[in-house]
């Protein structure tokens, strides 16, 4: 069992940086691979990025790539996203997701476990 607690959201002006933290709780941990999903009001959930379990190979969605950053730590069983130049359109809730598999992570129906989510707010 792995519960995830996010926190580091809030509202920053367009341009601005925030940095994401996901703190895990659970002995498998470094077992799994982690990522970072968000949902836009009237929108659907949508992948943002993810990480294998080492930490040595990560992807991301178009719409961030050049932008965001995913690291973890697995000492502090913890997963990061920085967030640079922050544009209106990247407002969303921001849910942060385990899985055993790094292959199949991007689709929701992968998930294991999910965190509760955290609010950004980009002002224009």
């Amino acid at each position: 069992q792995v519960q995830l607690v996010e926190s580091g959201g809030g509202l920053v002006q367009a341009g601005g940086s925030l940095r994401l933290s996901c703190v895990a709780s659970g002995r498998t941990f470094s077992r799994h691979a982690m990522g970072w999903f968000r949902q836009a009001p009237g929108k659907e959930r949508e992948f943002v990025a993810r990480i294998t379990w080492s930490g040595g190979l990560t992807s991301y969605a178009d719409s961030v790539k050049g932008r965001f950053t995913i690291s973890r730590d697995n000492a502090k069983t913890t997963v990061y996203l920085q967030m640079n130049s922050l544009k209106p359109e990247d407002t969303a809730v921001y849910y942060c997701a385990a899985t055993g598999d790094y292959a199949t992570i991007t689709s929701m129906r992968s998930i294991d476990y999910w965190g509760q989510g955290t609010q950004v707010t980009v002002s224009s």
